[in-house]
């Protein structure tokens, strides 16, 4: 998986759950809750969207790890090459 096809899953799964926002607008080191009015059961449930699409399951005590689109990515990026 490429650092592109996980940005553009991070955004199409973002819009699900923030319709009214626009995810790619998001700065790289922005908080992705607070930029995007994210409540805490929406940011779970992303989560679990993520694991869903990409087959990616992120841990409760690896959640800090994921706050802003590059570490997001970053994180997605290294477990897909390391097989999950």
């Amino acid at each position: 998986m490429t650092r592109e096809q996980i940005r553009s899953d991070i955004f199409e799964l973002l819009k699900k759950t923030a319709p009214e926002t626009d995810p790619t607008r998001l700065g790289p080191d922005e908080n992705i809750r607070e930029a995007l009015n994210i409540d805490s059961f929406d940011a779970l449930q992303f989560l679990v969207a993520i694991n869903e699409k990409m087959g990616i399951d992120i841990p409760e005590e690896d959640y800090g790890k994921t706050t802003t689109l590059k570490s997001l990515t970053d994180y997605l990026e290294l477990r897909s090459k390391a097989g999950n």
